[in-house]
């Protein structure tokens, strides 16, 4: 069963409800549609609840270098799913035609009837990577990310976050989706209490889960590449693998309980995740002005 987003009049997200209940809300006028940049259907009440209780709601980040995917999901129910498609090849297109003109421009001051000593060159300056910034297209991944966790946090009652750390074993290659994970965490920390996992674990517990896995082609729109890993780390809050030994046996089981259910299911590429000012007062200050 789907959930529908609840948002208080002061703006603070309640726990979701069911479609039905939602849409006979907006029938009696208890409740309007409450506008959001990730397209999300949600509602906004018009009187004050009856109360402002939640449950834990967790979301799962699973990082990648083209695709990221995000799963945010309660003890009870998914609420839902994310594909991220990152901007990481379009800023490196970026970056590289900048480059390219940067290096035209310099080469046009140079004057190469003049001595070398006298003509206007620059020689190459080999230390100017010396600080510790992000490349700019892993901070455009990582800021969209962070855009994508803040805007759910309108939404939903976070309670916590789940991160999935990635780290290099044996001979394997650098990956480009292990930059900037400190940061990342350290920005994520400022929003909720946040806990980190690593792949293998999340693979156990998205078999656990009996959650489909498309590893043939990873850059499909669909929520068996990457959103189901979201939800199976988002998962891992409420489940944990206990390990158990006697004196002629040894295993393990999962303590715990979640319910893994159906859920919107949302494509994100360049979202334009500016903060709307939604004004809870006059329902209709979001419309254009005709004068």
């Amino acid at each position: 069963m789907q959930r529908v987003p609840v948002i208080s009049p002061d703006g603070r997200p309640l726990m979701p409800t069911k479609p039905l209940r939602a849409r006979r809300w907006l029938k009696e006028g208890i409740a309007r549609i409450y506008l959001n940049d990730l397209n999300i259907f949600a509602i906004v009440l018009i009187n004050e609840p009856s109360g402002y209780e939640t449950q834990n709601v967790v979301i799962g980040i699973d990082p990648g270098k083209m695709f990221s995917g995000v799963g945010i999901q309660s003890s009870k129910a998914t609420l839902l799913k994310l594909h991220l498609i990152l901007p990481f090849p379009n800023v490196t297109k970026k970056m590289t035609a900048r480059r390219i003109l940067r290096r035209v421009r310099r080469g046009r001051r140079i004057n190469r009837k003049l001595p070398y000593d006298q003509s206007c060159h620059r020689a190459k300056r080999f230390d100017n990577r010396v600080q510790k910034k992000l490349p700019p297209s892993i901070r455009a991944n990582r800021q969209l990310e962070l855009r994508v966790v803040k805007e759910i946090t309108r939404l939903f009652p976070i309670s916590s976050i789940v991160y999935e750390y990635i780290k290099a074993r044996g001979n394997k290659g650098f990956s480009p989706a292990m930059v900037g994970q400190k940061v990342m965490l350290e920005w994520l920390e400022k929003i909720a209490p946040t806990a980190t996992q690593f792949g293998w674990q999340t693979s156990n517990i998205r078999q656990w889960l009996k959650l489909p896995k498309d590893k043939a082609d990873k850059s499909k729109a669909v929520e068996e590449t990457h959103s189901n890993d979201g939800v199976a780390l988002a998962a891992s809050h409420f489940i944990k693998w206990k390990e158990w030994e006697s004196s002629n046996a040894r295993g393990g089981n999962w303590k715990g309980n979640v319910v893994v259910t159906s859920a919107p299911f949302k494509v994100i590429a360049k979202p334009n995740l500016y903060r709307r000012q939604l004004h809870f007062e006059n329902p209709d200050s979001h419309k254009p002005n005709p004068n």
